[in-house]
């Protein structure tokens, strides 16, 4: 679906590519700077400077909508137990969300919600059954936001990230998700 489109509650959410690089950098950060967070364009963030070569090359999906807002599918083999080293993954996941993240200027117009949804629908058309997410413990919002989609926390770690943040892991059966 590189090239598609979906359009919830009268939302485009598009794939992204090398061209929108500059917006995605652009939401993304803007998150990280709200927070305090470091910005690592050379390691930890390298995936938001070549979209095709880290997410649609690999078999994943990279997602953004124009009010301001990323979201990503990874995809792969289910995990057949809960540690696969070096980080701590949850069983029986076979996606994850990734960089879903609404700049601090597009929130409280139900944006997240429909990029978690548009996550939620591809994985599901994809044939995948169960989401893993994994989100920085600040994000009390997310993590509220994920839990009204009936995924549940069932882990933490700290993140790959320079600053080994400390995240909650949620797990979210696909079936069983609620949808707006």
């Amino acid at each position: 679906m590189q090239g598609g489109k979906l359009d919830l509650m009268a939302r485009i959410i598009r794939a992204a590519g090398a061209a929108d690089r500059d917006l995605v950098v652009r939401v993304i950060k803007a998150v990280y700077d709200e927070y305090g967070f470091g910005w690592h364009p050379e390691t930890y963030h390298r995936d938001l400077y070549d979209l095709d070569g880290y997410y649609w090359a690999q078999g994943d999906e990279f997602f953004l909508s124009k009010e301001g807002g990323t979201v990503a599918l990874e995809l792969f083999d289910r995990i057949p137990a809960g540690v696969v080293e070096p980080m701590v993954r949850i069983e029986g996941c076979d996606c994850s969300l990734e960089r879903l993240y609404v700049h601090p200027e597009a929130r409280g117009i139900g944006l997240g919600r429909d990029l978690m949804a548009h996550a939620i629908i591809r994985a599901r058309e994809l044939g995948r059954t169960k989401m893993e997410i994994w989100s920085d413990k600040l994000f009390a919002d997310a993590h509220r936001l994920y839990e009204k989609f009936g995924a549940r926390v069932v882990s933490d770690r700290l993140c790959d990230d320079p600053e080994q943040s400390p995240e909650y892991g949620l797990e979210l059966v696909l079936a069983e998700a609620r949808l707006p």
